[in-house]
């Protein structure tokens, strides 16, 4: 299933710009419902149940300061839901629109998070989930699904991911590079709002003291990712919580899709020999960043067309 874009949308930059401040997506319902996760924080849990008897549920992560409101994720909610599955939208700690209890946040891999919403699901009945992750949140998803392994649990059918930070170094030098000026300086104002809060809450921990000095994701991760989560410096961070390590281990069938001319990837978030017959890596020429975008009269992106197809012939089997 190839991605062929309208001719505008030929460039990697316009495709991941359109989406972000020109897509709506109507007809996605949620129920939201707060969980209490083990270390004595919540998260917050965006339901789209449209068939009660459907045996299946996605588990649909955003990216890096995203939340369940975004268009990439309502519309692959829509586009679950539009075929009888059920889905979940969960935030990461902090986005959801409300501050997390604790200083500590989200990162690249902290997966307690996500298995404790796989859990409540679980509990909710959900016994078919698959797993579906936008940029950070692929990587959270595949990391997860690799450092599992074949312990991952039962319920877990199958990763669908699209724009993964395979390789998070690799993929924080790209956006530091004066070609990328816009995105960063979009990503560190919206940290620096979420630290805003955090300041406040916790004083003794968290300062915006020479915040402006900061002009990339080296200097962030050194001074508040790495220490608030117990990484020595950004580059610990950076190797340990990228994906690309686990991508043999992943015991489900499992999809990734980069488009080539995604301005925040390089070339490290493309390998070519991972001998895994569980994963398919598709490297479209187009799409950018989380973009994909099609003109359709019922409003799907290529990325929730191809998630679908996906869905019904390797992990459902139809």
């Amino acid at each position: 299933m190839d991605y062929k874009p309208p001719f505008l949308f030929r460039s990697g930059y316009w495709n991941t710009i359109y989406p972000t401040y020109f897509r709506k997506v109507d007809g996605v319902t949620y129920r939201r419902e707060r969980i209490e996760t083990p270390d004595n924080d919540f998260l917050l849990l965006d339901w789209s149940v449209v068939n009660p008897e459907s045996p299946y549920l996605v588990i649909v992560s955003h990216g890096l300061e995203g939340r369940s409101d975004r268009a990439y994720v309502m519309g692959m909610v829509k586009a679950f839901n539009s075929i009888g599955v059920n889905a979940l939208a969960w935030n990461f700690r902090g986005c959801g629109g409300e501050a997390n209890r604790k200083p500590e946040m989200y990162h690249s891999c902290k997966i307690e998070d996500l298995e404790c919403v796989i859990r409540h699901a679980v509990t909710k009945g959900f016994q078919n989930i698959v797993l579906i992750g936008f940029s950070m949140g692929g990587n959270l998803s595949l990391y997860y699904a690799g450092k599992k392994g074949d312990k991952i649990l039962k319920e877990i059918k199958g990763v669908i991911a699209f724009s993964v930070p395979l390789d998070i170094r690799d993929t924080s030098e790209t956006l530091a590079k004066p070609v990328n000026k816009i995105f960063m300086k979009r990503f560190l104002k919206m940290l620096r709002e979420k630290l805003e809060e955090k300041e406040k809450l916790f004083p003794e921990i968290i300062s915006l003291k020479g915040y402006d000095s900061i002009k990339n994701f080296k200097d962030f991760d050194d001074r508040y990712t790495a220490p608030l989560h117990g990484f020595k410096d950004a580059y610990h961070y950076w190797e340990t919580c990228s994906s690309k390590q686990y991508l043999e281990d992943i015991m489900v069938p499992a999809l990734i899709v980069n488009a080539k001319d995604d301005p925040f990837l390089g070339k490290n978030c493309y390998p070519d020999n991972v001998k895994n017959p569980y994963l398919t890596l598709e490297y479209p020429r187009y799409g950018g960043h989380v973009g994909f975008v099609l003109k359709r009269e019922d409003g799907f992106y290529w990325s929730e067309l191809r998630a679908l197809e996906f869905f019904k012939t390797e992990i459902k089997g139809d």
